[in-house]
């Protein structure tokens, strides 16, 4: 198996050097009800997607977002990269891998270090101490949360993800502290962690593919990556909602620095189970049912039937994010702006249940959350070359070759001294 490094924006990369020239990476990701694969050309610090493959997974091959079975997932996203390789003309190894499931905790974790002189300038190597501490705390944390809600089992995890939100000395934020004075260090740091058995079942598909594991990146993380960008001024404020097949992931991005990931178990399969049960069809039939609503396809006799089903999961569904949202007691206020991708968003019940419903008013909004659906023209420093990227539905595939390029550039950029390289190298170790 590769060595292993810690990065900022892709915690699990390997140590193999990629070249610089003529490079090529793919995003791969492996969905609940789809894989899909984006293979992408490095134009400096752009990226041209070049190919684009899909293909459907069964029933059995994911459960809540986590690989059941390997053989066949390995199947399917041998497919869709064999459609997105034909298109760009090209052969990728260098791949980067999603990872979602309730399991996979995401957290912004504070903490603050009292130093023993305030007169001392601060260095990287107390700044790297800091970090340390930040790291050592927040999987602590991770490894308490995930052993209360399995009722005290304890499992392996590992970061997989970890980004810098910022730096206060004595209250007042910087956005670099080498050099300054001062008693009271806080360092923000987000980092997300994920059970050793989802990333192993995920090293091992990218060994049956013969691929080169660059970074294995949290979904979530992923998306607000794709709307964030390397701008490290970007302002931006919004509440990113993936909902999958098998779950519904919730990033809250604030001022530009993601805040937290929450994950739960309840996607788009979960409103297919509800008509299917409903109904008692069997669940390839509950699904045309599902895609054919809001269409004349559905028998009159049928609609009021499959509107209450509807109803009560999606009154569930509201349920999980108002308690996934709760959870950021961190924040004063959550931002106004909720958006959507991810092939479940495209049901206009959830949608219209989002926009009509008074879900929001028992959190801290400052007013009626605005829904709109990323649409992949927004995703920073991404540009579709095949015409066939076209809707929300590919915007994580666009995250993950993001977090690829954001991987790529801190291994060619080791010879800065921007705090942010700095802080990426503190990470790796």
């Amino acid at each position: 198996m590769l060595k292993k490094i810690k990065s900022l924006s892709g915690a699990l990369i390997n140590t193999k050097k990629v070249e610089s020239k003529n490079q090529y990476i793919v995003g791969l990701d492996i969905g609940t009800e789809f894989v899909k694969a984006l293979v992408a050309r490095i134009n400096g610090d752009a990226l041209e997607i070049i190919g684009v493959g899909r293909a459907h997974q069964d029933y059995n091959d994911m459960q809540a977002g986590a690989i059941s079975d390997i053989g066949a997932v390995v199947a399917n996203c041998n497919n869709a990269l064999n459609q997105a390789e034909k298109q760009s003309g090209v052969s990728v190894r260098t791949a980067v891998l999603g990872i979602a499931g309730e399991l996979v905790k995401g957290t912004t974790t504070t903490v603050k270090f009292n130093r023993k002189s305030a007169e001392k300038v601060l260095d990287i190597k107390e700044l790297e101490h800091i970090i340390g501490l930040v790291q050592e705390r927040a999987e602590t944390k991770a490894k308490q949360q995930l052993a209360w809600e399995l009722g005290g089992k304890e499992i392996d995890i590992r970061l997989v993800n970890s980004a810098l939100v910022n730096i206060e000395i004595d209250s007042h934020m910087v956005t670099n502290p080498i050099g300054f004075q001062g008693k009271e260090v806080t360092v923000q740091l987000y980092t997300a962690f994920a059970p050793m058995i989802h990333i192993g079942a995920l090293e091992r598909t990218a060994h049956e593919l013969d691929l080169d594991l660059l970074a294995i990146a949290a979904e979530p993380f992923a998306v607000s990556r794709s709307v964030i960008g390397d701008d490290p001024n970007a302002t931006m404020s919004a509440i990113l909602m993936d909902v999958g097949g098998g779950t519904t992931d919730l990033a809250v991005v604030n001022d530009g620095g993601v805040q937290g990931t929450k994950m739960f178990g309840i996607g788009g399969r979960a409103f297919t189970r509800s008509i299917e049960r409903a109904l008692d069809i069997s669940f390839v039939q509950a699904e045309e049912i599902k895609l054919s609503l809001g269409t004349n396809k559905i028998p009159s006799s049928k609609v009021s039937v499959i509107e209450k089903a509807l109803d009560k999961t999606l009154e569930v569904w509201l349920g999980g994010i108002e308690l996934a949202l709760g959870e950021f007691t961190n924040l004063d206020h959550l931002p106004h702006r909720l958006l959507l991708c991810g092939g479940g968003s495209s049901l206009d019940l959830l949608v219209d249940k989002l926009e009509e419903s008074s879900w929001y008013t028992k959190l801290p909004f400052t007013r009626k959350p605005l829904i709109q659906h990323i649409s992949p023209n927004q995703v920073v420093g991404i540009v579709d070359k095949t015409g066939d990227v076209i809707d929300h539905t590919f915007i994580t595939a666009m995250g993950l070759l993001r977090v690829g390029l954001d991987t790529l550039h801190q291994e060619d950029n080791k010879l800065t001294s921007s705090l942010r390289d700095k802080v990426d190298r503190m990470l790796r170790t």
